[in-house]
């Protein structure tokens, strides 16, 4: 092993403990087992291919403090063709799949499902807010809740990007147990806040095997130091400190982004040398910062070299609808605006690199 790699081995402990003690917050030692049960199993059409469809429920033990219930709500569907094991997609939804009331209309064209579903590939949809509220009320209930058994958080407890991204890591368990899917090649998407959890998912748990980091934006995979578009004051606000830690509020004040120990960056390093696909979009999406998410991905790219792989290729923010695949870490910046689904044909053609 280099001496370059022994650094690494060696820093990547402190990034890890700073994130967790500052910014994303600790899981506890002591989180209860989840318990997968399979409500139903189909075979049917989904947009036209057979797909085998499985609902689950993950019910956490919730024997300590039955006053809080957490039963995490995911969905799997598989080629019903298929010879063998496949490649699986999961999206972190903010809406519910078809077998929950949809509160918003399905998106016209072509979905993302049916795009991964042509390739062979299989997809998963998880439900975040079935893990962890997304409010600071919801605090005392959902998994963080459980575990604190309805008491408030101490400063460096979990917040809910965190709890997110524990409950990806469970619907993992539950796949490296299913013979439909092949838990090697499992990739993780999300878009806005759940672009932040699925980065959180990704550096924490090595079986992700690709990420697609959707319009992350401030407290993600992005230049939180940047004073552009949203920014650390309103992530620490009372509508979106919940996603934090309780010690990553005081970056709002006295403190100020200049004395984050770590940064976007070193996010995206955590999850080397794992392929990172960084998307944004345009017009509204300034919020988000699509030159913070692109830079934080160019600093990233020494940790990624110092691995043996390749790095974004340039550091000079591109065009509008400049496709940059050909490192380990990709960017493109679409035109439509706060979506995912522009850049999910680029992120397949990077994804299928890697899952042959």
């Amino acid at each position: 092993m280099t001496s370059e790699k022994v650094w690494w081995n060696q820093r990547r402990p402190e990034i890890v403990e700073d994130f967790d003690r500052e910014i994303y917050g600790r899981k506890p030692k002591n989180i209860p087992k989840v318990k997968w049960e399979v409500v139903s199993t189909t075979t049917e059409l989904y947009e036209g291919i057979p797909v085998v469809m499985k609902k689950l429920i993950g019910h956490v033990d919730n024997s300590s403090y039955p006053n809080v219930s957490v039963d995490i709500q995911l969905t799997l569907a598989t080629p019903a063709d298929a010879k063998g094991p496949v490649p699986v997609i999961m999206e972190l939804a903010f809406v519910r799949p078809s077998w929950f009331p949809a509160p918003n209309p399905p998106p016209t064209g072509p979905s993302w499902q049916q795009q991964v579903l042509q390739k062979g590939w299989g997809y998963a949809i998880i439900i975040p807010t079935s893990i962890q509220p997304d409010n600071g009320a919801g605090l005392k209930q959902g998994i963080i809740g459980l575990v604190n058994k309805g008491q408030s958080r101490k400063p460096d407890d979990w917040g809910a990007l965190c709890a997110w991204g524990w409950g990806a890591s469970r619907a993992m368990d539950y796949f490296e147990t299913d013979k439909t899917v092949d838990p090697k090649r499992v990739g993780i998407e999300g878009h806005s806040r759940y672009g932040k959890a699925a980065a959180v998912a990704m550096a924490d748990d090595p079986r992700f095997a690709i990420a697609y980091i959707s319009s992350c934006g401030e407290g993600g995979a992005k230049i939180n130091r940047r004073n552009y578009g949203e920014l650390i004051e309103n992530v620490a606000g009372s509508g979106e400190y919940h996603w934090m830690a309780g010690n990553f509020i005081k970056y709002a004040g006295p403190s100020n982004g200049g004395d984050l120990p770590v940064d976007g960056h070193s996010l995206i390093s955590l999850c080397a040398p794992r392929p990172v696909f960084l998307g944004s979009g345009d017009k509204g999406d300034d919020w988000v910062d699509p030159k913070g998410i692109f830079l934080a991905g160019v600093h990233a790219g020494p940790v990624y070299k110092l691995l043996g792989k390749k790095d974004l290729g340039t550091a000079e923010f591109p065009p509008l609808e400049t496709t940059l695949i050909d490192g380990d870490i990709a960017f493109r910046q679409h035109g439509g605006g706060h979506t995912p689904a522009p850049n999910w044909p680029t992120f397949l053609t990077f994804a299928s690199r890697y899952f042959k």
